[in-house]
C-alpha cells in the first residue's frame, strides 16, 4: 500500500530523514515509534504528499507520488485520510459542518446523502447525535474522535494517525486505541500510526518500526519489537517507561 525508498529530507540544512526505507502492507496496522524530533510526523506527511522528499521515492496505492503534480495528488488523497495530532477541527463550524467539509469538497451528491454519511461516520466513532455541538463544547477525547469521523467519512483505503492519543487521559487513550482497531477491522483499511505511547503501540500494532536519527533502526512484528534486545530498541523502550507521565524535565506539559 505504501513504500518509501531511501527517503531523505532536510529543513534549513538540517537533515531529518536520512534514508528511510519502509514497506506497509495492505490491511495492516503499522506503527512508527520514535522520540521527539526523530522525524515521525515528517515521515507520515511524505505518505500523503504534504512534504516531498529531497531524495528517494514514495509510492502510495501503486502510484509514485514523489514528483506528482498537486492537482493529481487530489485523487490520491481522497483514498488517504490523515488524523492530525490536534484533530485540526474548524472552531467556527459545528461538528456536522466539520465532518461534512471533505464530503462537500469531493463528493457531488445531494445534501441528504452527505447528512447520512456524516451520521454514519459519527456513529462509527461513538458520537451519534453530536452534530450540532461546537468543538469548544467537546472534551479532548471527543474532539479527537470527531477528527477521526471526518477522516473516515470519505471511506479511505489508508488512515494515517499523527500522535492520536497525545494529551489524553488513560481512559481516552484506551478508547482511541480501541477505535483504531475497530475501524481497521470494519472498514478493512490500512492504518499507519506515529506515536511514542508504548501501551497504544503494542495493543494495536501488527508491525512496528523504530525511527532514530532519521533512519529505521529496527522493525518487526509487535512482539518481536517489545522483547527485542537491540540496543536502540531497548534504550527507547526503557527511556519511555522511565519518563514522567505528564510533565517534562522543565515542568511543562509533555510533548510528542
Amino acid at each position: 500500500m505504501i513504500e518509501l525508498t531511501d527517503v531523505r529530507k532536510a529543513f534549513h540544512g538540517q537533515p531529518v530523514l536520512r534514508g528511510v526505507d519502509l514497506t506497509i502492507r495492505a490491511g495492516e496496522t503499522f506503527t512508527i515509534l520514535g522520540g521527539s524530533g526523530s522525524g515521525k510526523s515528517v515521515c507520515l506527511k511524505h505518505m500523503i504528499g504534504l512534504l516531498r522528499p529531497d531524495q528517494g521515492r514514495v509510492v502510495v496505492l501503486g502510484q509514485d507520488i514523489t514528483d506528482m503534480p498537486e492537482h493529481d495528488l487530489v485523487d490520491v488523497r481522497t483514498s488517504i485520510s490523515m488524523i492530525f495530532q490536534s484533530a485540526a477541527l474548524f472552531d467556527s463550524l459545528t461538528v456536522y459542518e466539520n465532518v461534512a467539509y471533505p464530503l462537500r469538497e469531493h463528493w457531488r451528491v445531494p445534501e441528504d446523502r452527505i447528512a447520512a454519511r456524516v451520521a454514519e461516520s459519527l456513529e462509527a466513532v461513538g458520537l451519534a447525535g453530536v452534530e450540532t455541538k461546537m468543538p469548544s463544547e467537546l472534551s479532548g477525547g471527543m474532539r479527537k474522535r470527531v477528527g477521526v469521523a471526518r477522516g473516515v467519512a470519505l471511506e479511505p483505503k489508508v488512515i494515517l494517525y499523527d500522535e492520536p492519543t497525545t494529551g489524553l487521559d488513560p481512559a481516552n487513550q484506551r478508547r482511541i486505541g480501541e477505535l483504531i482497531v475497530s475501524l481497521q477491522r470494519e472498514l478493512d483499511v490500512t492504518s499507519v500510526i506515529v506515536t511514542h505511547e508504548l501501551d497504544l503501540c503494542f495493543a494495536i500494532s501488527d508491525r512496528v518500526a523504530l525511527l532514530k536519527g532519521g533512519r529505521i533502526v529496527a522493525q518487526g512484528d509487535a512482539e518481536s519489537i517489545r522483547t527485542s534486545e537491540h540496543p536502540d530498541v531497548r534504550a527507547f523502550l526503557d527511556g519511555v517507561r522511565d519518563a514522567p507521565d505528564t510533565e517534562d524535565s522543565l515542568g511543562g506539559p509533555a510533548r510528542a
